[in-house]
């Protein structure tokens, strides 16, 4: 019975950052593409500094990681309330890292997507900004991703 509590918070860390991409999707699609588009909108434009107005989605959406690690450690309500706000934090490195560094290169590097997988999300985030409006875009997950095959075909049919 121990083993099961001591995997308890590695566990339900790791259901967390799975669970995120969910959570991501749903955000993206009917708040960031919905009410959520006045400060989303920046990121469907070109950048014209290191900083845009949709980059206050990462302070809002670290509320929950920042809130979970204090109810749970700093109030005392129990150590498992602190891995599911890891898992979220982790999910929200992992983001930053694929759509952030990779993807729209806000971090200069050399990294090039070679395996399929890679390949694949990158160009499903690229098919999503080939809208730049609200309404008409596709694909709003971050790490899973229809085929792009699939994605240029509702796009071709919303225009």
């Amino acid at each position: 019975m121990a083993i099961v509590h001591y995997l308890a918070g590695p566990l339900l860390f790791v259901i967390t950052i799975a669970a995120m991409e969910g959570v991501a999707y749903a955000a993206h699609r009917w708040i960031m593409h919905g009410p959520g588009w006045f400060l989303h909108a920046s990121h469907h434009r070109p950048r014209t500094g290191m900083f845009e107005a949709n980059d206050w989605y990462a302070a809002i959406f670290a509320i929950p990681s920042i809130a979970l690690f204090w109810w749970g450690i700093g109030l005392g309500h129990g150590a498992l309330y602190a891995w599911i706000g890891g898992g979220i934090a982790a999910y929200g490195a992992i983001y930053f890292i694929f759509h952030d560094v990779i993807v729209h290169r806000r971090i200069d590097h050399r990294y090039v997507p070679r395996s399929t997988y890679m390949k694949r999300i990158v160009q499903a985030h690229r098919l999503h900004h080939a809208i730049e409006t609200r309404n008409g875009t596709v694909s709003f997950g971050f790490l899973v991703a229809p085929p792009p095959k699939t994605l240029k075909a509702r796009l071709a049919r919303a225009r």
